[in-house]
């Protein structure tokens, strides 16, 4: 502990004027002006406070004795403390158990030096009274300092123990009884009740009124009863009752029970003069907090927020929460230097030119006219014979150039081997591109996951901060009689989560209402994970504005068991949902098999949230490997039921449609089906659904029904549907209807309609 500061500043110069005022009120605090503020003189020099003006402060206050004997006796203490602090400060030493013997040591001048006549209540000498005194003196230095360092060192910024809470209240008691005895009842009056109502105002909790209560205790010493505990718990509460208001019906409302409460105690009664400074007492405090600005209000509220939360596990959450998103931001980075890594390999060289130096080097070197060859341009016809061969991958006489069959001698031979270095050059290629396009595939894969990574980096890099919505909370769920003992918010917007820990038994609707109002969003129960028999943790999430139901209607290909038409609905997270209509090339369970395999991967692709072009694309490729005559159409959609946007892909598929009231639109796509190339083009637009809209997918024995575009958009328009199921069965009753109840390929129809959230 530092005998001094070596800064000074602003702040320092108030809190060493504080502390010249409570050392100077703590000389009246005794009936016969004993130096109880010797024991605060000398706390804040164990406390590393600056001695000198709080040495000549003490002196001072030994004025109140009106006696130069007890101004000398206070002179030698502080001279005698102040060069024990001068000697700690050049030995840079921090006091320990031997200031109890400065303490003791100390007290010599006041034995032999104070005038004190002694107590008639005691039956011994004043002398030994004195003794008895001295004890006490330094017993207070003892506790004064333990709670003067709580308030300069721990208060707002950590919680107090319940011995430092005792240090303090007896410090107070002390002050209070000084403030009394030399300012009078009315000041101490006027000063517990401005401290009991910016408590209210400030903490706006049932901590208030303890508070209250432990401010009362110097009244109730000076007035020797207890009305003054029972008046400020009266006032605290009733100032807490009208909080939720604001701060002036608050304290309108301290005032009026203060009013009331000294009707009780006969105030009226008295003179004109008492009855001013009573209600003074009072007024002043109610003026003030009515004057103070707000934002000094958040900010001791802030403070003392802080420090009555777990402050620990929100720092060890967050430091592994960066440390999380650090290590995913390196992998994210190694998977994309994986993916540039298979990007960027090479090809090997394998010009037409290459061939025609094998063909010379194989076939020419032993030819007796090579060097006739060579003077003419039949080399260049080789590149039109090796041209065409690359394109058809084998040549005959047909293909041969007039110039190589009139000069070569060995035509049969120049074909057979022309077409054996072809076929090695098929292979060379087809090998080739096969290669390419795993490592593609590899490549988007990295991108993909990648991609997948950096997000969870962000997500994890988020940190949990102090919310003031936590307390706003905490008191509406015990307004609703819902007992909790820990709230946590974090997140913000879509992301936004409240976990609270409440009884096992607590109704989750209700629950959430009173959240829900308490930090005006709607919630939704998420989750509930149960901790005890008698406890759980409810986890609540920002409930989306829209909700989803859906109708599916299908009938296979006459003669078949299978459809081959398959879908999908999936639930990628809280916020979004997909839908999907496959249409496997065909019909049967071959149809079935490609169409099933198709939903199955985007199902997976999009639960790991990986981007939609990387999904469709390695689909795509996926499907190719497996099949080459396998093909699919695909309809996808993905929703946001907080903005009702849907995000529309289609792949060789018929077109589908939005129907939003009276109006229709129309969606179509011209790519080709997924797996018949080697990279799909789909086509994508985004749509906003509204309220009450439905999107509608349709497979190719639905839409080829109605004969053309036209035909089946007059028949929607004149749909009033209200639930897509029967939505669904109409449009499938309509187009078998077409085929006279014989479906002629499989006929699939998925309705999707977006409800308000209930």
């Amino acid at each position: 502990m530092k005998v001094f500061r070596r800064a000074f500043s602003w702040k320092d110069l108030w809190k060493q004027l504080a502390l010249l005022c409570c050392i100077v009120l703590l000389a009246f605090a005794l009936p016969r002006r004993e130096p109880l503020s010797f024991a605060l003189f000398a706390a804040t020099l164990f406390n590393g406070l600056e001695p000198f003006s709080l040495a000549a402060g003490y002196v001072l206050s030994s004025l109140a004795a009106f006696s130069v004997a007890a101004s000398l006796s206070a002179a030698v203490q502080a001279a005698f403390l102040l060069l024990v602090a001068v000697i700690y400060k050049r030995l840079r030493r921090p006091f320990g158990w031997e200031r109890l013997l400065y303490l003791a040591a100390a007290q010599l001048p006041f034995l032999f030096l104070f005038p004190h006549a002694g107590y008639e209540i005691f039956p011994f000498e004043p002398f030994w009274q004195k003794v008895l005194i001295s004890s006490a003196l330094v017993l207070c230095s003892l506790l004064f300092e333990g709670g003067l360092y709580a308030l300069l060192h721990r208060a707002f910024r950590c919680r107090l123990a319940a011995f430092e809470l005792t240090e303090i209240g007896i410090l107070w008691l002390a002050l209070g009884l000084g403030t009394a005895n030399a300012l009078g009842k009315f000041a101490l009056l006027a000063l517990v009740c401005a401290l009991t109502l910016y408590a209210g105002l400030i903490l706006k909790s049932a901590a208030a009124v303890p508070f209250s209560a432990a401010l009362s205790l110097p009244l109730c010493v000076a007035e020797m009863s207890v009305v003054p505990l029972a008046e400020c718990t009266l006032l605290s509460s009733l100032c807490l009752l009208f909080v939720p208001y604001g701060r002036i019906p608050a304290s309108l409302a301290l005032f009026a029970g203060y009013s009331v409460s000294r009707f009780f105690g006969g105030l009226y009664a008295s003179d004109g003069i008492t009855v001013a400074f009573t209600l003074l007492a009072c007024g002043l405090p109610v003026i003030a907090a009515c004057c103070t600005p707000e934002k000094l209000f958040a900010r001791a509220r802030k403070s003392l927020l802080f420090y009555r939360e777990r402050t620990l596990p929100r720092i060890a959450i967050n430091r592994n929460r960066r440390a999380v998103g650090e290590q995913l931001y390196e992998v994210s980075a190694l998977f994309r230097e994986i993916e540039t890594s298979f990007r960027m390999q090479n090809a090997p060289d394998r010009s037409p030119l290459q061939l025609r130096e094998k063909l010379i080097a194989s076939l020419c070197a032993a030819c007796p006219n090579r060097r006739k060859c060579r003077e003419t341009d039949i080399y260049e016809s080789f590149d039109k014979l090796i041209a065409v061969g690359v394109a058809k991958k084998r040549v005959n006489l047909i293909d041969m150039p007039v110039e190589i069959s009139s000069l070569c001698r060995n035509s049969a031979g120049l074909l057979f081997a022309l077409n054996r270095l072809l076929a090695e050059y098929s292979k060379s290629a087809a090998e080739f591109e096969a290669a390419r396009e795993g490592r593609l595939l590899l490549a988007e894969q990295a991108h993909g996951i990648s991609e997948i990574l950096r997000e969870l980096a962000l997500e994890q890099s988020e940190e949990y901060v102090f919310s003031e919505g936590e307390k706003a909370l905490s008191d509406a769920l015990l307004s609703a009689g819902i007992l909790n003992s820990e709230i946590f918010l974090y997140g913000e917007g879509a992301n936004f989560t409240a976990s609270m820990t409440l009884e096992s038994g607590a109704d989750g609707k209700k629950v959430c209402a009173v959240a829900g109002k308490a930090l005006h969003a709607p919630l939704s129960l998420a989750d509930k994970i149960p901790i005890s028999s008698d406890r759980a943790c409810f986890v609540l999430k920002r409930k989306p504005k829209f909700d989803a139901t859906f109708g599916i209607s299908a009938r296979p290909k006459k003669g078949e068991i299978a459809s081959g038409d398959t879908h999908s609905v999936l639930r990628i997270d809280e916020r979004r949902f997909l839908v999907a209509l496959s249409d496997g090339m065909g019909s049967g369970e071959e149809a079935r098999a490609v169409s099933d395999r198709t939903l199955s991967l985007l199902e997976s692709f999009y639960k790991a949230k990986m981007p939609s072009e990387t999904v469709l694309g390695t689909v795509n490729r996926l499907v190719a490997f497996s099949s080459e005559e396998s093909f699919s159409c695909l309809d996808v959609a993905a929703v946001d039921l907080d903005t009702g946007e849907a995000d529309v892909v289609k792949i060789g598929s018929p077109a589908g449609f939005l129907l939003s009231g009276e109006e229709l639109r129309v969606l179509e796509g011209e790519s080709l089906p997924i797996g018949m190339l080697e990279a799909v083009h789909p086509a994508t637009l985004r749509v906003e659904m509204k309220r009450d809209d439905f999107l509608i997918f349709m497979s190719d024995g639905v839409t080829a029904a109605f004969g053309s575009t036209a035909e089946l958009c007059s028949f929607l328009s004149a749909l009033h549907p209200l639930n897509p199921q029967a939505l669904s069965e109409q449009i499938l009753s309509a187009a078998l209807s077409k085929y006279h109840g014989n479906a002629e390929d499989d006929m699939t129809v998925l309705a999707v309609k977006l409800t308000e959230a209930a």
